[in-house]
């Protein structure tokens, strides 16, 4: 039995392969047959034609199996050689195409030249003709000096019948004058015989600038008109100017031009290529001035005035010395003409204490619902409504908030107003911001119209209201004064007419008019900073008519009007006077309060903004530095003493900002105190959190969040962020931990966040959006809010909370779910869900 074992052998056996048997040998005399294969080596002998058919075209030829090569059957011979064709198909077709390429380039390439070649011939022309002219304006000119020599030496020859002895030299001079005076001048054959003797033109004539006649020196020759053997060719305007020139030598004048006097605004300080720029002289000229003087400058060096006084008086100038104040003399005013004025709307700005129903009013009269739009429904911004009265005439309403916190913003808006409407409510009589509010209306020398609120319910007494305001210098005209008064209800619109056409009344006894022709101005009444479109600020146009494309300056901002959006939230091309509208544009927020002008081009604009902040920042150092030693010593003991809270505030709008940091300077004792570090508008950044980590304080945001890159940062750093969204609750938690009374507190906990996907409408829900959880948990017993580009524009409770089909009681992060808000149903897809849940928490310092 064979050690096989009568199994097959193993083996590649195929083509070219052959079998044989190895003995082998092992210990313990054991041996063993195996069966190998010997491969054998393959030759490759190509096919008769096989060159020819290939060179021929590529064609596939199918010969012989025994003489193609070993392991390639017949199609994949065929394949190979289809595929080789086709490649040389390739290769000679992009070898047309480079060749088609090159063909269109030197056709290219030629006409270049030939225009070119054209073009130097036409300007070869050109300058020959400007040569010969030139020639001939010479040779009539020598002409005619030879003939006025001639003839003055005719006259000075001695009288006919005495001959007077005459050199050789002299007779010679004398018959080429003669020769010269004849017309057409001497023969050319005589002109030729001279060239000769005289081998080449150029040299007897002497070289100009060496007391000889240098009348030719204005001559052109081909070379140096077309600048041949130099880098810089002379343009035709530098040779026109040179031969006039030469011209003007000739004919006796100096050749050069009369100075200029030039009267040269000098300011505090200037740039010394400014100065010279002013002046119409050389730079190099100016420093050179300036280093005979003692002085090494460069022209980018700045020089005071006097110096620049000494310079510009040195080169022959007159000085004008003006202050850097001087760049707002653009922005003049103008005195309008009758004829220009036409009547323009009032403005009417509604005042009063804190829920006395002032933005109730003016829903009730605008006919919409401002009040559930604002947080807490307090008013919180200053708003400009424009309302059509019943006669026809336009109204500009201001609403500004009544709560003490927003004084600044009311003194702004009295500023600009008309007609003040102090809203008092019947069942509350005069309080202490109604009392603020008559106080601004005096100051701002204002009519004023008391409405009486609230007069539909059961405990209002409106003469006990008119009796209060006696106190305070206000004497309606039921109580024999001159300030109309009309009993309102916002509620059931009772004297709403009434009230309009008191306004309407007093509007027209101010007679109001403005002249929309001219160049715009108004007040900022609210700016802010909006993630989508940027500086944003809402302007009541005062004078003129703000168009698209105008640009202005307002305080130390400046910009171009890219869109004007009006109350209504429409994009309009221009605004008159007495019209509010958004502002879109800037490049940064300005104060609210900040008066709008436009001016001619960007420069101005540019210019006096730089100003504006130069002297915004020395008066911020002035301040500062402002204190003398025992002031310093005082102002360390007191600190030491006083323990400070430190902020730093994020608001939505300039107005909120401004109040909260008015509200928060007020907080405090001799002991305690808050100190607002930083205040801004806009979301709460990566940098608000380094600069609260840096100084050891929390973030309070109103009305605004904190994007991601914040709120990592915030958890690294253990940064604590506040929201608000009422002010009251705001300086109320703040005072809470200034003063130590450190009671349990509320506290929001954020347990998750749901981004909106795509918004449904169901049947007897309303709007539902499909949301996806993208971090925490979303629970149906939790608090929400809704955020559209890091703002609060909704806070509520969820009406149902669904998984599929199902109501579930909650949904972790990465999965998705439907969600209702519950009496609220502007959502959008994009749109983010904030979800918490309040929980008592213990307060320590």
């Amino acid at each position: 039995m064979s050690d096989t074992d009568g199994k097959k052998p193993l083996g590649l056996r195929g083509s070219g392969s052959r079998p044989g048997n190895v003995k082998q040998s092992f210990s313990h005399g054991r041996t063993k047959n195996v069966v190998v294969e010997t491969k054998r080596k393959r030759v490759v002998v190509p096919k008769p034609g096989a060159a020819g058919s290939n060179a021929g075209g590529g064609a596939a030829v199918s010969g012989d199996p025994k003489k193609r090569p070993q392991g390639i059957s017949e199609a994949e011979l065929e394949r190979r050689m289809k595929a080789l064709a086709m490649a040389r198909a390739r290769e000679a077709d992009e070898a047309e195409k480079r060749a088609a390429e090159e063909k269109e380039r030197a056709e290219e390439r030629d006409r270049r030249r030939a225009e070119a070649e054209a073009k130097e011939r036409e300007e070869r022309e050109r300058v020959e003709a400007l040569k010969a002219r030139a020639e001939e304006e010479e040779r009539q000119k020598r002409e005619a000096e030879e003939a006025k020599k001639a003839g003055a030496r005719k006259k000075e020859a001695p009288a006919a019948g005495q001959p007077a002895t005459q050199s050789p030299a002299d007779a010679q001079a004398a018959a080429q004058a003669a020769e010269a005076g004849r017309p057409g001048g001497p023969r050319k054959a005589d002109r030729d015989t001279n060239r000769d003797a005289r081998g080449d033109k150029n040299a007897g004539r002497p070289k100009p600038g060496r007391g000889e006649d240098s009348r030719r020196t204005g001559r052109l020759t081909l070379n140096q008109a077309l600048g041949e053997g130099s880098g810089r060719q002379r343009s035709l305007a530098a040779m026109k100017r040179k031969q006039e020139r030469a011209r003007q030598k000739a004919m006796g004048g100096s050749g050069e031009r009369e100075k200029v006097t030039r009267t040269v605004q000098v300011p505090e300080a200037i740039m010394v290529g400014e100065l010279a720029n002013r002046m119409s002289e050389r730079v190099a000229d100016v420093v050179k001035a300036l280093m005979n003087s003692g002085m090494m400058v460069t022209q980018n060096q700045t020089i005071d005035a006097d110096t620049a006084e000494l310079v510009v008086e040195e080169f022959g100038h007159k000085v004008q010395r003006v202050s850097a104040a001087d760049v707002e003399q653009v922005i003049h005013a103008v005195e309008d003409k009758e004829e220009d004025l036409v009547s323009r709307p009032p403005v009417i700005t509604i005042m009063g204490h804190v829920d006395h129903g002032k933005t109730s009013l003016l829903d009730a009269i605008r006919k919409t619902s401002v009040t559930s739009g604002e947080a807490g429904g307090i008013t919180q911004h200053i708003g400009a409504y424009q309302v059509s009265a019943p006669n026809g005439d336009l109204l500009t309403f201001l609403d500004t908030p009544g709560h003490a916190a927003f004084t600044s913003m009311r003194a702004r808006g009295a500023q600009v107003t008309d007609i003040v409407v102090l809203v008092v409510a019947a069942d509350d009589a005069v309080m202490p911001q109604t009392i603020e509010a008559i106080n601004h209306a005096k100051a701002a020398k204002v009519p004023m119209i008391v409405a009486i609120n609230k007069v539909d319910k059961h405990e209002a007494n409106p003469e006990k209201v008119r009796t209060d305001l006696l106190m305070h210098e206000v004497v309606v005209e039921k109580m024999s004064g001159d300030v109309q008064d009309v009993e309102v209800s916002a509620v059931s619109g009772k004297g709403l007419d009434d009230l309009l056409e008191s306004i309407a009344l007093q509007a027209e006894v101010l007679e109001l008019k403005a002249n929309p022709s001219r160049s715009a101005s108004g007040a900022v009444i609210e700016a802010q900073l909006d993630v989508g479109r940027g500086p944003v600020a809402t302007v009541l146009v005062q004078n003129g008519t703000l168009k698209q494309g105008d640009i202005f300056v307002v305080g130390e901002k400046w910009g171009k009007v890219r869109a004007l959006i009006n109350d209504q939230g429409e994009r309009v091309k221009e605004a008159g006077p007495s019209v509010p509208v958004e502002v879109l544009g800037l490049n940064g927020t300005p104060e609210a309060g900040d008066v709008l002008n436009v001016v001619e081009t960007d420069a101005q604009a540019r210019e006096i903004a730089e100003y504006r902040e130069s002297v915004s920042k020395e008066k911020r150092a002035a301040a500062g530095a402002a204190t003398t030693l025992e002031q310093l010593m005082q102002k360390a003991k007191e600190d030491k003493d006083v323990a400070e809270l430190p902020v730093l505030v994020k608001a939505d709008v300039q107005g909120s900002a401004e109040a909260i940091v008015q509200a928060l300077e007020k907080v405090g004792n001799e002991e305690v105190r808050v100190r607002v570090v930083h205040s801004g508008v806009g979301a709460i950044t990566e940098t608000d959190i380094g600069l609260a980590e840096a100084s050891g304080m929390p973030v309070i945001g109103f009305n605004v969040r904190a994007n991601a890159p914040a709120r990592q940062a915030a958890n690294q750093k253990g940064v604590e962020i506040r929201y608000y969204s009422v002010i009251y609750d705001l300086v109320d938690d703040v005072k809470a931990a200034a003063s130590g009374l450190l009671k349990d507190e509320v506290r929001e906990r954020f347990i998750g966040y749901a981004s909106i996907k795509e918004v449904f409408k169901v049947s007897n829900v309303g709007k539902v959006a499909g949301c996806l959880v993208t971090e925490g948990v979303a629970r149906r017993s939790a608090g929400v809010r809704l955020l559209r580009d890091d703002v609060v524009i909704h806070e509520g409770t969820l009406k149902t909370l669904k998984r599929f089909k199902d109501e579930v009681a909650e949904v972790i992060s990465g999965q998705e779910c439907g969600m209702a808000f519950e009496n609220y149903e502007d959502i959008r897809a994009g749109d983010v869900i904030e979800i918490f849940e309040r929980e008592t928490v213990e307060r320590s310092l």
